[in-house]
C-alpha cells in the first residue's frame, strides 16, 4: 500500500522549509533511511531519510518550493501503484528530537479517509467532501461532528488573481523569494523589534596593549592552523564585565513578569553568510583560553557558511556579538538576538587621532556599540558595563 511521507517536526519551533536537493526522482527503488531530499529551515541544512523501501511514487514538491511541517514530502508504495489524493497531517503529530539530525523514522499515514460508514453516509447525505473535511478524532479520524462542522464552514473565498508586475514606470525589476536564512533572519529581527525596547550606547577602547599581545601570540597560533582574531580576546574581556553586570546575561520571562540571569556563558558569534546572518554560539566561553576560543569560532564561523551546523550549535545563547569592524566602519545600531537582552557590535579598529593631557595622539582604537533592552537594563548600568569591558580589553592578559 502506497505511503505518504510527511515533512516532521525537528524541533527548534521550525514550521516550515525549502526543498534545496531532490536525491530521489519518480520511479526510482529506494532503501529504508536512503537520504531523498535536503530541506533547509532557518537553522540547517537536513537530510530527509526514507523510513522504509519501495518506489518513488510521486515527489509532491519541486526544488525551491516552501514545505510546511506536516505536508506530504514524498509518496512511496509498490512499482505501478496508484497514489492516494493527500490528505489533511495526523492529529499530535510527534516531534522529532532536537539533537537528531532527522535520521531517525518518521510517522506517516496512509492516503484513506479514516471515517466509519455511518460518518461517510453523512457526509454524503449532507453532500459534504469527506477527503475534504479535517479530522479531529484519533490518527486524524473524522467524526459526525467533523462532518457537521464542515457543513456549516462558510465557503472559502478563492484569492483574487495577483499580477506581479516585472516592470514599473522607472524601468525593469528582479524578484527575489525571502527564502531560507533571508527568510529567517527576516523574521527574527522582526520579532526582536516587536519584543524589546532597543537602545544603542556607545563608546570606544584603546586596544593598542591588545593589538601588541594579539602579534605575539601570531606565531603559537599559526602553528595550530589557527588565525587569531581580535574577537576571542573581545570575547574573553566581555565575560569578565558579564560576570559584573550580570543583568545583561538574562533574558525577560514576560509572562511569569521575572528577569531571569543565566549563571553560564554561551557567546553567539554573528557570520554573515551570502544569504543572512547565523549566530552560532560558543558553549562555556569562560571555560575556554582564548586560542580555544579562537579555534572554535574558526570552525564555527566555517561550518555556518559551509551550512554544516548542527542544531545543537545555533542553542543556548546568552549574549552575541556582531564584529562588523572586519567589514568596516565607526558605528551601528545592532538588533538584539532576541530572547537575549543585549548585544555587543566591534567596530573597525584604526588609529584615530584623540586628545590626551592636552596634547592631540594617535591611538589605535575599538569603538563599541552596545544594544540593550531598556525593559531589563538601565542606561547607566549599560554604560557601567561598557567602562568595565573597556577596562578588560585596555589591560590584557595572555590567558
Amino acid at each position: 500500500m502506497a505511503k505518504e511521507f510527511r515533512f516532521p517536526d525537528v524541533g527548534e519551533g521550525i514550521t516550515e522549509g525549502e526543498v534545496v536537493r531532490w536525491l530521489v526522482k519518480e520511479g526510482d527503488e529506494v532503501k529504508s533511511d536512503e537520504t531523498l531530499a535536503e530541506i533547509e529551515t532557518d537553522k540547517a541544512v537536513v537530510e530527509m531519510p526514507s523510513p522504509y523501501a519501495g518506489t518513488v511514487l510521486k515527489l509532491h514538491f519541486k526544488e525551491k518550493d516552501l514545505i510546511k511541517v506536516g505536508q506530504v514530502l514524498v509518496t512511496i508504495g509498490e512499482k505501478g501503484e496508484a497514489v492516494p489524493t493527500a490528505g489533511p497531517a495526523p492529529a499530535g503529530m510527534p516531534a522529532a528530537s532536537p539533537a537528531a539530525p532527522v535520521r531517525a523514522a518518521v510517522p506517516v499515514r496512509t492516503g484513506e479517509v479514516l471515517a466509519t460508514p455511518k460518518v461517510r453516509a453523512l457526509a454524503k447525505e449532507l453532500g459534504i467532501d469527506i477527503g475534504a473535511v479535517q479530522g479531529s478524532g484519533p490518527a486524524g479520524r473524522i467524526t459526525e461532528d467533523d462532518v457537521q462542522a464542515a457543513k456549516t464552514k462558510p465557503a472559502e473565498k478563492k484569492p483574487a488573481m495577483r499580477i506581479k508586475a516585472k516592470y514599473d514606470l522607472f524601468g525593469s525589476l528582479e524578484r527575489i523569494p525571502l527564502r531560507g536564512v533571508r527568510r529567517a533572519t527576516a523574521k527574527k529581527m522582526r520579532e526582536s523589534l516587536d519584543h524589546a525596547a532597543h537602545v544603542t550606547h556607545f563608546d570606544e577602547a584603546d586596544v593598542g596593549p591588545l593589538a601588541a599581545l594579539r602579534e605575539k601570540m601570531k606565531a603559537e597560533a599559526e602553528g595550530k592552523g589557527v588565525k587569531i582574531t581580535y574577537l576571542p580576546f573581545i570575547v574573553k574581556a566581555l565575560i569578565e564585565a558579564l560576570k559584573l553586570h550580570p543583568t545583561l546575561n538574562s533574558t525577560l520571562d514576560e509572562e511569569e513578569g521575572e528577569i531571569v540571569v543565566r549563571k553560564y556563558y554561551n557567546i553567539g558569534i554573528a557570520v554573515d553568510v551570502p544569504d543572512g546572518l547565523i549566530v552560532p554560539v560558543v558553549k562555556m566561553a569562560d571555560e575556554k583560553s582564548v586560542m580555544d576560543i579562537a579555534v572554535e569560532i574558526q570552525e564555527l564561523a566555517k561550518a555556518a557558511r559551509d551550512r554544516t551546523l548542527d542544531l545543537a550549535d545555533l542553542k543556548g545563547g546568552t549574549f552575541s556579538v556582531t564584529n562588523v569592524g572586519v567589514i568596516g566602519g565607526d558605528a551601528a545600531t545592532p538588533i538584539i538576538n532576541y530572547p537575549e537582552v543585549a548585544i555587543l557590535a566591534t567596530m573597525r579598529i584604526a588609529d584615530r587621532a584623540r586628545v590626551e593631557n592636552g596634547a592631540v595622539v594617535v591611538k589605535k582604537t575599538l569603538p563599541l556599540c552596545l544594544s540593550f533592552d531598556h525593559r531589563v537594563v538601565d542606561g547607566a548600568e549599560a554604560a557601567r558595563f561598557t567602562k568595565d569591558l573597556i577596562r578588560f580589553l585596555e589591560a590584557p592578559e595572555h590567558p
